[in-house]
């Protein structure tokens, strides 16, 4: 993901209006996708990367659920939360800088080691063991114990790309069903707590609109 070549038109569908290659397959890891690619990848977990000040971004609501970002550097780009893919080097850091990146030495907003998703790997390949790109769930959690099943019972053939949909696949599928149980347990507690609305009724103005009956004339002298 981290070397592939966005925003170029793609060479198969180049004919399209949407030609640009703008998405990443995480199960494929091949080259960037443009949206009529998308269609051969049905099923799979991807990634639609976007461009900030002529940077590859890439939103954290999308990656975060196939990647551990932690460590990494979040900025706020149009009211979307989002990391950078590669490092983005500095000439000279800043005046009275409190944090800075690791790798590229770049100046950091808030106490975070890395500046990018790329500064993070040239960390892990320094050896660093409490660096990874594997998400980790709390200990004791349901989705910690599905994972340790998962990985207990699988053979020596869980890190086959197929392996690794499927287990992702079935994550997603539980965070989705505890999000929805969750979300009609509070509707049906909201209703058991809030009491039914009375109709409105007010006497005073109950006279004012009364009929009256059929109006008469006066007879004439």
């Amino acid at each position: 993901m981290l070397r592939a070549k966005y925003f170029n038109p793609c060479s198969i569908h180049c004919d399209s209006n949407k030609s640009e290659c703008n998405h990443f397959c995480l199960d494929c890891r091949g080259p960037a996708l443009c949206p009529s690619c998308l269609i051969h990848h049905q099923g799979h977990h991807y990634v639609q990367i976007r461009r900030s000040s002529y940077h590859n971004v890439v939103r954290v609501s999308e990656i975060q659920r196939y990647i551990d970002i932690s460590c990494v550097q979040t900025y706020i780009i149009n009211s979307a939360k989002i990391v950078f893919l590669n490092e983005r080097p500095q000439p000279r850091p800043g005046k009275g800088v409190t944090y800075t990146c690791e790798i590229c030495c770049r100046s950091l907003v808030d106490a975070f080691r890395f500046c990018s998703l790329g500064c993070k790997l040239g960390g892990m390949e320094r050896g660093d063991p409490d660096l990874s790109f594997t998400v980790r769930f709390p200990k004791g959690t349901q989705m910690n114990q599905m994972y340790n099943h998962i990985r207990g019972s699988e053979s020596d053939e869980s890190t086959t790309p197929k392996k690794i949909a499927k287990t992702t696949q079935m994550f997603n599928r539980l965070m989705m069903g505890e999000s929805n149980a969750t979300s009609s347990d509070d509707e049906a507690t909201a209703n058991n707590l809030s009491p039914s609305t009375p109709p409105l009724y007010n006497d005073r103005n109950a006279g004012r609109h009364r009929r009256k009956g059929i109006p008469h004339r006066a007879p004439f002298f």
